[in-house]
């Protein structure tokens, strides 16, 4: 199967149609590709613990990657110590890693 990396940069509280990106998320791995989920800019608000987080929560339990840049993080003080359940920190390198692959499609939303 194929490898995904899906980035979204938009909040979820902002953006209702981030949700079509998570379903679209799901779907591919559902289907057995290996997906990533890259929250970027705004895209990290919701890997906060919150009424939006628990969606984050089913992705990574579905097999979804979820990851939450560190500099984003950063820039809006939300600590990496304290993501939703099954957001993990992870710096821009590994996007870079994921890309310099060759075999992983890549999507920014």
């Amino acid at each position: 199967m194929s490898k995904y990396l899906l980035i979204e940069s938009r909040d979820s509280f902002e953006f209702a149609d981030v949700g079509y990106f998570y379903d679209l998320a799901e779907g591919l791995a559902r289907e057995g590709h290996g997906v990533t989920l890259f929250l970027v800019q705004n895209g990290v608000l919701p890997a906060r613990p919150s009424a939006r987080s628990e969606r984050l929560a089913r992705l990574s339990e579905s097999g979804v990657a979820v990851l939450a840049d560190e500099f984003s993080l950063q820039e809006r003080g939300i600590p990496a110590a304290s993501l939703a359940k099954g957001v993990r920190s992870a710096g821009i390198d590994r996007v870079v890693d994921l890309l310099a692959d060759g075999s992983t499609r890549a999507v920014w939303h």
